[in-house]
């Protein structure tokens, strides 16, 4: 299989030097594998998304030397693909209808307790309140939840290749983990038709990506997707999860930081081999 790299950014903000690092990295090893790279818009959650953003995505990696196969995948239009997807999940009795909003489950967690992880890949770890609600109960405002307990007990063995400097090497992982660390995910999001969990991993199978580039925060998000692709018959990709560039107090770097845009460094007459350098590449 063509060795396919990815960079799948979401039109909500300016690119900052972050992404820079991750795009021109997950580039170079498709290049230098004699590989694809390929770029998608994670443009899902439309109430957040805008058309100036995607349209300086990619006037960004253009300027920044990239070049990428066209037409671009664009979630917005693959809804029906995740709904399969959902279907396949709601057939084997893992999802259920979730009516709590954050301050209901801020509530609900109560006192925490010392050395039980309190927080996931999505902010608080879910304690499960909805989890007796049959799918027919569903309202307009529910959101719908796996049950992550079902889906360990219906998964095989979840195993994942990670290429990146801190966790190379095979890794199988815990169910007890993802039962403690994680939870109950969203796999469709009030006024969505798709999560970020459920719509990456259908992508990147759609997409034949065989090496997913990504930061090393989203390690735990990764444990997510292998359970989800385990679920649905889905290939798991090899993983790098590369380091993340911070600023000079070693705070990571987000979109609200538009000093660190790469629009803004281009504006200042850098080229794109000084953010090379910047980045450390």
């Amino acid at each position: 299989m063509t060795f396919t790299t990815r960079f799948a950014p979401s039109p909500t903000g300016p690119l900052h030097l972050g992404h820079a690092y991750s795009v021109l990295l997950a580039h170079d090893m498709a290049r230098a594998e004699g590989g694809v790279f390929l770029l998608r818009i994670e443009d899902i959650d439309q109430s957040r998304a805008r058309p100036h953003w995607e349209a300086q995505i990619y006037d960004d990696l253009h300027w920044l030397g990239l070049a990428w196969p066209e037409p671009v995948m664009r979630q917005s239009e693959r809804l029906p693909r995740y709904r399969q997807a959902l279907n396949r999940l709601i057939a084997m009795g893992l999802v259920y209808p979730c009516k709590c909003n954050r301050a209901d489950i801020e509530a609900a967690a109560g006192a925490p307790q010392e050395g039980v992880p309190q927080f996931g890949p999505d902010g608080r770890i879910y304690p499960g309140t909805c989890r007796h609600r049959p799918l027919d109960e569903t309202g307009s405002n529910d959101v719908l939840r796996l049950n992550i307990r079902k889906a360990l007990a219906a998964a095989p063995a979840l195993r994942f290749h990670e290429t990146g400097p801190a966790h190379a090497g095979m890794h199988e992982l815990s169910p007890g983990d993802l039962i403690d660390r994680v939870g109950d995910i969203v796999l469709v999001r009030r006024n969505m038709h798709s999560s970020y969990h459920l719509s990456v991993v259908v992508d990147d199978a759609d997409q034949n990506i065989t090496n997913v580039v990504r930061g090393e925060d989203l390690l735990e998000a990764t444990h997510i997707h292998v359970l989800l692709q385990a679920l649905l018959g889905l290939p798991t990709p090899i993983y790098h999860h590369h380091k993340l560039i911070r600023d000079e107090n070693g705070k990571r770097l987000a979109k609200r930081d538009d000093a660190r845009a790469i629009a803004r460094y281009r504006q200042d007459g850098l080229t794109p081999q000084d953010i090379r350098e910047m980045v450390g590449l």
